[in-house]
């Protein structure tokens, strides 16, 4: 029988408010790391950090949602690689606008990126920004991971 209990801890000193727009997707949360294998833990830090759990969020440089997900278009079009445009193939900012969507679509990119590079540390540095290095992005959000469990 699978638990609906959500497996993060109920507060978090220092980021209260945003700690509780966090919690309020543990459903997702749980939903995304049982479907793809990554720890809850690790989502809702990554969401914590890029977000500060509000799902309208698009930062400056393109990126939507509680995961902060380049998407198709809007801005993320000037980011030009060498085969064209960097995030053709991914949703629109519509679709990463919806809670469940941008979770669902973030972990699963987060577990390919784990899968090809061989560790979640290597996963989360390519899929964080690309100017922060290790300890920047993998490390912090590897580091708050580890104080959000209940246990």
């Amino acid at each position: 029988e699978k638990t609906t209990e959500c497996p993060l801890t109920d507060n978090l000193e220092g980021y209260e408010g945003s700690w509780d727009r966090v919690l309020s997707y543990c459903s997702e949360i749980r939903s995304a790391s049982e479907k793809y294998g990554i720890d809850p833990e690790i989502i809702a830090a990554i969401i914590l950090m890029e977000s500060g759990g509000d799902s309208g969020a698009i930062s400056t440089s393109g990126a939507v949602g509680l995961m902060q997900i380049m998407p198709s278009d809007g801005y993320a079009t000037t980011f030009v690689c060498t085969n064209g445009p960097c995030f053709s193939d991914r949703p629109t900012t519509v679709e990463l606008l919806d809670p469940a969507f941008n979770v669902e679509f973030g972990v699963r990119l987060l577990s390919e990126y784990v899968s090809l590079y061989g560790s979640l540390r290597e996963g989360l540095y390519h899929y964080g920004p690309l100017d922060v290095g290790y300890e920047g992005y993998s490390d912090r959000v590897i580091s708050l991971a580890e104080n959000l469990s209940k246990e």
